[in-house]
């Protein structure tokens, strides 16, 4: 059996940067994924997908932050449990918690953290009766190597971030980009659609609203789709057809672990340290849910900050923590008082 101290479900950015803050509490963590490699959503659905909103990078691919998380990490020596499922969760006499996965590896933490992003998922698809035919054929739902689409001709479907931020990045390499929304106003961000207005302004972007793709056409692979805007109906040339309206979660085997679930996320208690309604077992990130949540990588770590702090005063009762800045302690912490740490900033500074 898996001996650690916090036991983390989900090995996405959230669960990552988890590791390392409860590291500089020398908490041990060791992660459960269903996915062969780390990094959640980020390196199984869209890995060169650009990321702007992480502090100090003005963009960051997705996989690169993945792989910065992963070294960030590796001085605290996490365990991983790669390619299972994390199936059940047991809560011992002693408070203590054992999670066994679908091939039988057992976990025994003293605290549990879901971090499992939206869950398992698959992509909303647009009701067309001919999808399936040109799946993998032209119709493609995530953008996992955007070198196949240089110089290739475009029609993306859609109005929430992931539409915009493709068409962007798209813009760059392929032929021609069409990006089809059904109406005249956008979901994402609104420096994104500033950006999709000034490359339409610019040629790069024909952008097609209020409109709808509703029929694909092409003998062996996708060679056109019909689109209607407004009751008028025409076709549109293409290589590929990419409808990004989002992934459906499905909570899977956590949502028969006796946890609040509120519209397919994990209630938690935000005012404190994102503990669910079983103490010991926390839900951090995308999968859970409170008033005024929102779902960005940037919550998540923070999210992941106040949990490890709740751990460290849940495992280590009437022990006081002060809490210490890496920026004077370095990594490996100070064992004594804030004085110290002030002594060691007018060191530095002389």
């Amino acid at each position: 059996m898996i001996q650690t101290d916090i036991i983390i479900i989900g090995a996405g950015p959230t669960g990552l940067f988890a590791v390392f803050e409860a590291g500089l509490l020398k908490l041990k963590c060791h992660i459960i994924d269903g996915l062969p490699q780390p990094g959640g959503q980020l390196t199984e659905l869209y890995p060169k997908k650009p990321i702007f909103d992480i502090p100090g990078y003005p963009s960051v691919g997705a996989a690169e932050l993945i792989d910065n998380l992963m070294e960030q990490i590796k001085q605290f020596q996490p365990g991983f449990t790669l390619n299972e499922v994390a199936q059940d969760i047991d809560q011992l006499e002693d408070g203590t918690f054992i999670v066994t996965t679908n091939k039988g590896t057992k976990h025994h933490g003293k605290a549990v953290a879901i971090a499992g992003g939206l869950g398992s998922f698959e992509p909303r698809k647009p009701e067309l009766n001919n999808l399936a035919k040109f799946e993998e054929k032209g119709v493609e739902y995530f953008v996992k190597n955007p070198e196949i689409f240089a110089d290739k001709k475009i029609v993306i479907a859609g109005g929430g971030d992931s539409a915009l931020d493709w068409s962007i990045y798209l813009s760059n390499i392929a032929k021609e980009v069409h990006l089809v929304h059904r109406r005249n106003e956008f979901r994402g961000a609104l420096d994104s659609v500033e950006k999709v207005q000034e490359l339409k302004d610019a040629g790069k972007i024909k952008l097609i609203t209020p409109a709808e793709v509703i029929d694909l056409k092409g003998d062996q692979r996708l060679s056109e789709v019909v689109i209607d805007q407004e009751g008028e109906q025409f076709s549109i040339e293409c290589d590929y057809f990419i409808p990004l309206f989002g992934l459906t979660p499905k909570l899977g085997p956590i949502g028969d672990w006796g946890l609040e679930i509120e519209k397919n996320a994990i209630k938690v208690n935000n005012a404190l340290d994102y503990q669910t309604n079983i103490p010991g077992i926390y839900a951090i990130g995308d999968i859970n849910t409170y008033p005024g949540k929102l779902k960005l990588i940037l919550c998540g770590f923070h999210e992941a900050t106040l949990m490890c702090q709740s751990v460290f005063n849940r495992l280590n009762p009437g022990k006081k923590y002060v809490l210490k800045y890496t920026t004077v302690s370095g990594i490996n912490g100070f064992d004594g008082s804030r004085k110290e740490a002030e002594k060691a900033v007018v060191k530095s500074i002389q």
